[in-house]
Parts: C-alpha cells; structure tokens; sequence
C-alpha cells in the first residue's frame, strides 16, 4: 500500500468517526471547559497513533471509540497540569497514553467477567471473541507505550509503566481472593487501590510534575487522584448492585456472579445478622445473582448505605487536598469531578 493509499485511508475513516460521534469531548463534558480544547487535541492523538494499514484493525479501533465516556482519566491529567501550572505539548501526549491504557483494561475487563455490553454497545469480545479482545488491548498497551516512548523525560513512561503494573496486579489479587467470604474490607481497599486508583493517582502526578508544580503539590494531587479513584470504584461497585443496566449502559452484576466481593458484600458478610449472613451466603453461591433479592438484604442491613458513606469520605479526602492549589477555573472543575462521583448513574 502507498504512503498516498493510507493517508486517503486515514482521511476517510476520521471523518466517518466524527460523522457517528463517537465520544468527542467537546459535546459531553461541560466541566472540561478550562481544557476542552487540549482534550480534543488527545483524543485526536489517540485516534491518530491507533490507525493501521489493516482494515479490520481500523474497524474495531473505531468501535472501541463509542467506549469513550466520561474521558475522567485524560481530564484529571490536563485539569491538574492546568490548575498546577501551565500545560505543555506533553500533557497532550500524556492524556492520550492514559486514555489507551484505561481503554485497554475495558477491554480486558469485559473478557474476565464475560460482559456483553459496554456503554450500551457490544463489547469486543462479544463481536469478535476472546482471542481479538485480548490482542486488542495489548495492541492498545503497546501503542500507549510507543506513544509515551515520544516524550524526552522517561519519567512519565516509568510512572505509567509502574501504574500498569500495578493495576495488573490488583487485578490478579482480586482473582486470586475470588470466593472467599472471609475477605476484609481492608483486603478490598487495597485490591481497588490498585486496580483502579493507581491510574487515576497517576494522571494527577503527572499533570502536576510536567507543569513544574513543586513536590509538595504533585503529591497532594496524587493523593487526590488516589482517593477519586478509590471513590469511584466504590460507587461503580455499588452501581453493579443498585444500577440499571440501561442507565449504565454496561453489564452489571458480573463481579459477583464471579464470586468476586464488593464492599456492601463484604460489610453485610462481616455486620449482619446470622440469618441474614447465610441468606447471603446461598445467595452468591448460586452463580446467576439474584439482584433484587441481593438489594434488600444489602439494604437491610445497611450495607448499601455504608458503602456510599465511604465513598463519600474518599470525595472529602480528595476534595481536601486541592487546598495546596491556588483559586483557579481548573481547581474548581478538579472538585467539581471529585463530587459528582457521588450522583453517578454510570
């Protein structure tokens, strides 16, 4: 194929995903708007290291693209560098690396817990197997590698690198400790920190480092990443309980059928009533989750609740430490994220 060939190619496909809307920022993200125009300029990076000679390749990196949601993770980066200092070319890089590697893990996710939809599309692994799915988000990782390779410093591809190899192994510890009913809470915070809070606690070290924020403040930003991370992924679980499927636009209730605990679970299985315990426990026992029935006695103990009351104490914590920054429209839009965690649908 000629260079001529692909650079028509790359044109035409571009343009097909703008034509389907495939989760531009600028249209979803009303809280971005100190960086909307450096988000889009990562996402266009993104869409750019990801094309491929390969037609088919193509085709399923524009599918992946309806995944786009949010785009927390890039904007906690940008929103940190600019409320830390000034963004740089870098941050832009940087933010399209983040988005990779978290896009990877949803791909990778959706094979482990055999999920059919993914922001209310089919997953990968669904479309085209399991073997597709995972050489996809490896094909990811390895171009968020290369993109990162760019940069000049290595600190930023040593930081991403350790966060990966950190969320891999809070995957794997949550794999490891799957059934067991003995799980403490202590064990489950540790195994969302990883797996989930690394990532996040990165984009905020990163945004803030690249800007020249002194020490004291890239670390007050990574601790606010941390506990935003953490928050999430408390609400996220407690969404896979409570939510509805079609306002998360995603399969629920996979974890557990997995025998993989959450918080509520592990609260109910440690604080409720003997009754209630061996309720549970024939419950989660039983493969295909009864979510109703799981709800109210969740509920009934207040498990549910306890579960939000923490996550709400991480937003608090994370909220806390934006105080290190002086007033700006980034800081705001930084805990503006922090707290709408706790209204999430999805």
């Amino acid at each position: 194929m000629s260079y001529n060939n692909v650079v028509v190619r790359k044109a035409s496909i571009t343009n097909k995903c703008a034509g389907e809307d495939l989760g531009s920022p600028s249209a979803a993200h009303a809280h971005y708007a100190s960086v909307a125009s450096e988000l889009q300029r990562a996402c266009e990076l993104f869409d750019d290291e990801l094309f491929s000679e390969l037609p088919f390749l193509n085709e399923l990196c524009a599918h992946i693209r309806r995944y786009r949601g949010k785009m927390l993770r890039p904007a906690l980066l940008l929103l940190s560098g600019r409320a830390a200092g000034e963004l740089t070319e870098s941050h832009i890089t940087l933010a399209a690396v983040v988005e990779m590697v978290h896009m990877a893990t949803l791909v990778h996710d959706d094979v482990l817990d055999d999920a059919d939809v993914r922001r209310r599309y089919t997953t990968v692994h669904l479309r085209q197997g399991n073997e597709s799915a995972i050489l996809l988000g490896d094909y990811l990782i390895s171009h968020a590698f290369h993109l990162c390779s760019s940069l000049n410093s290595q600190f930023a591809s040593r930081a991403i690198g350790a966060a990966a190899n950190t969320v891999c192994e809070g995957e794997i510890q949550q794999v490891h400790l799957r059934g067991s009913y003995h799980l403490t809470q202590a064990q489950y915070l540790e195994i969302i920190t990883r797996k989930t809070a690394a990532l996040t606690g990165v984009c905020c070290t990163l945004g803030a480092h690249l800007a020249g924020a002194p020490e004291t403040t890239v670390a007050a930003l990574k601790r606010f990443g941390l506990n935003v991370g953490i928050a999430f992924q408390i609400t996220d679980d407690v969404l896979d309980i409570v939510g509805s499927e079609e306002k998360t636009g995603k399969t629920l209730g996979r974890d557990l059928e997995k025998r993989k605990l959450t918080l509520p679970v592990i609260h109910c299985l440690r604080h409720g009533p003997e009754q209630i315990r061996a309720r549970l426990s024939d419950l989660l026992r039983e493969g295909a989750i009864d979510r109703p029935a799981l709800q109210e006695l969740l509920s009934e103990t207040d498990s549910l609740g306890f579960a939000s009351r923490m996550a709400r104490d991480y937003v608090g914590s994370a909220v806390a430490q934006l105080d290190v920054l002086a007033p700006s429209d980034a800081r705001d839009a930084l805990r503006r994220l922090a707290l709408l965690i706790l209204e999430r649908e999805q």
